[in-house]
């Protein structure tokens, strides 16, 4: 691999002290689908800050924070944060067994490490769910304490305030988790003594179920979106078709990043899906518009790659779209637009399909196979936003014309 990279320098790298990282770290790279220039570049950075430092001091144990100094240069830095980036996540990918992952919050570094432990050997959390309890807990005591101040001295004000602080950037179902998340803490810092009383009574904010109607964006609306995408480029081929997926078959985000290059069925011209939340494949009929659509993307734009992802990501690492990339196309799109889509989302899109089959007389059930809803209950929600179908059902008071106004008509 190294004599691939460096043919006419490659003794410099075969015989470095640091060679089986490099080695290593190359067969990552290439694998992640880094271009040839891109692996030769991290791979150079990575030698120089090894024989800068000496491979003794990497063995010594790694957090996150030595490599970060590990790649402090003083020329093109932003190259060398970069490197230091990928190794981390070589690192931690190839089970080196030399990362140490504790968090780490400043002064609060060895109380939150304790916490980490708990909520990861006691309570059996998810080592994602635990990280967000931890960002919400360091938010806090930063908030709440002054750079001298010990735990104890938090107060049932200070939680008052910072629960107010967030409620006025957040809406009440964001709010719902960090409170979540906040009681969890107190109750720990409780149960370890650090307060004389229980400061966790929090009440969290009330949701109603259905309290809000779906935001269905309106055909025309979508139709002028789905227009404003330049496809001149691989990034607008590959955007555009996501988004017609979403808007002409109602796919969700998850469903989108789900699928392979084996789900579209050339020879019949269908997709199949698998949806996630009833577990079941749905095989849809492409249309010639789709059909097409796809073949351009996977002939024309997608990345040379052996993921057999459908969408990928079109710069290195070159993996595969996840359902928070298809929000965040979403989102980029919508801004550059120029349309009313504020507040909107790839949901708006779903519930803009779901209505216009309601509104051919698509049944319920046959609405809510396609969008992959486990009760008719959920699909029934749209029902509130037809208006001119529920004025239908109305029937005429007995005794009362149209034009005879009642007792209670205004004047």
């Amino acid at each position: 691999m190294l004599t691939e990279l460096f043919p006419s320098a490659y003794r410099r790298y075969t015989e470095s002290p640091a060679a089986p990282w490099l080695i290593g770290f190359a067969e990552w790279l290439v694998t992640r689908g880094y271009s040839h220039k891109a692996t030769r570049g991290h791979v150079l950075r990575l030698r120089q800050a090894l024989e800068r430092k000496g491979t003794q001091w990497i063995e010594q144990g790694l957090t996150r924070r030595r490599v970060d100094k590990l790649f402090v240069f003083p020329t093109r830095p932003e190259n060398y944060r970069a490197t230091g980036r990928n190794f981390l996540r070589y690192l931690i990918s190839s089970g080196q067994g030399c990362l140490q992952s504790e968090p780490e919050f400043g002064r609060f570094t060895s109380f939150l490490t304790e916490y980490r432990e708990y909520l990861l050997e006691v309570r059996g959390l998810t080592v994602e769910t635990t990280r967000h309890h931890l960002d919400t807990a360091f938010a806090f005591l930063n908030y709440s304490l002054r750079p001298t101040s010990p735990i104890s001295m938090i107060s049932a004000h200070a939680v008052e305030s910072f629960v107010n602080a967030c409620g006025r950037r957040m809406k009440r179902t964001t709010l719902v988790q960090p409170i979540a998340h906040l009681r969890s803490f107190l109750r720990y810092c409780y149960e370890r003594g650090e307060f004389p009383v229980r400061l966790d009574g929090i009440d969290t904010p009330r949701i109603y179920q259905d309290e809000l109607p779906p935001r269905a964006l309106p055909w025309n609306l979508t139709l002028a979106f789905l227009d404003s995408i330049d496809r001149s480029d691989a990034a607008g081929c590959r955007d555009h078709a996501i988004l017609y997926l979403i808007a002409y078959f109602g796919l969700r985000p998850s469903e989108i990043a789900l699928l392979n290059l084996d789900s579209i069925r050339w020879a019949s011209r269908t997709l199949q899906v698998e949806q996630r939340k009833t577990r079941s494949s749905l095989v849809l009929p492409l249309s010639v518009t789709a059909f097409e659509l796809l073949r351009n993307y996977v002939s024309n734009s997608r990345p040379a790659s052996s993921l057999p992802s459908l969408f990928l990501c079109l710069r290195a690492p070159a993996q595969a779209l996840t359902s928070t990339s298809v929000r965040s196309i979403y989102r980029r799109r919508a801004r550059q637009s120029g349309l009313p889509l504020d507040g909107t989302s790839t949901y708006s899109l779903r519930h803009g399909f779901a209505m216009r089959l309601l509104e051919r007389g698509v049944g319920i059930k046959i609405i809510g196979d396609l969008l992959g809803h486990r009760t008719v209950q959920s699909t029934q929600v749209y029902l509130r936003l037809q208006t001119e179908s529920l004025r239908e059902v109305g029937l005429p008071l007995p005794g009362i014309s149209q034009n005879q106004g009642g007792p209670h008509d205004p004047i």
